[in-house]
């Protein structure tokens, strides 16, 4: 058995298990130390198409900031969306791979791992259906190639089950563009332009979001534990300014 599970061309389906596990892991850890490795994650996801769920306005505005003096949700504008598309043919097909597999219903983490385990254990089984009829192993090439086919409707069916059984705060889809105007707090490394650090987001419902943000402000740097505002959306990330007003909190203890 151990040989067959160590055999070269099963090396693929060995290596996606035990980077399944090590993910696990490292999540866990991650919990428990506050780090939000699933959150961070999807934060880098571009906003998908979600076919089977009731998503929220995705044309809501966008907010700009003009700073001076120090002034800051009160000069908060509202401003146009701009070029942003939300429809599938703005989104693309890698947007809408991936809400077909379930990216930002069920936490990317998990759906990475689901894939993962069931790319793995289709290879397996796949090779060993084949070697019990013909007495030899496939390339890892075609065998991989099998249970990549394999894993997708797997990680589909099994995501789509699991975002019917998680808690309604965590599978519900939250655009991102909601989290411009909150306040926040830069929970790890110090925000430049051009270098995002991590930052903590509470939204209505208490759940924490983590998200990368930057300055807003060329040449200014946003240290750790600095409140902040959520301006806009640049990308994958966002940028932000210094909360001033005692009165905006909900970043989260």
């Amino acid at each position: 058995m151990v040989d067959f599970i160590l055999a070269g061309p099963n090396t693929p389906f060995a290596v996606a298990l035990g980077l399944m596990i090590a993910i696990a892991l490292a999540e866990g850890v991650g919990t428990l130390m506050g780090l939000g490795l699933s959150s961070m994650i999807d934060s880098l996801l571009p906003e998908v198409d979600l076919p089977d769920a009731d998503l929220p306005d995705m044309d809501a505005p966008d907010f700009d900031a003009e700073i001076s003096g120090g002034a800051l949700p009160g000069d908060l504008e509202t401003v146009a969306a701009g070029t942003e598309v939300t429809g599938p043919a703005g989104q693309g097909i890698f947007s809408q791979i991936l809400g077909w597999l379930c990216f930002g219903r069920v936490p990317a983490l998990i759906i990475l791992v689901i894939f993962l385990t069931g790319f793995g254990l289709a290879g397996y089984v796949l090779q060993s259906l084949v070697q019990s009829v013909t007495g030899f192993l496939l390339p890892g090439i075609l065998a991989s190639a099998g249970a990549f086919a394999g894993a997708l409707p797997f990680t589909r069916v099994t995501a789509l089950g699991l975002s019917k059984v998680m808690p309604k705060d965590e599978s519900d889809a939250v655009s991102r563009q909601t989290f411009v105007g909150k306040p926040a707090v830069i929970v790890q490394g110090h925000a430049k332009s051009g270098l995002p650090a991590q930052a903590r987001l509470k939204d209505a419902s208490g759940q924490n979001h983590y998200l990368l943000v930057e300055p807003d402000v060329d040449g200014e740097e946003l240290e750790q534990g600095t409140d902040i505002i959520v301006v806009r959306q640049k990308g994958p990330h966002f940028t932000a300014i210094r909360n001033t007003n005692a009165t905006l909190t909900g970043a989260g203890d």
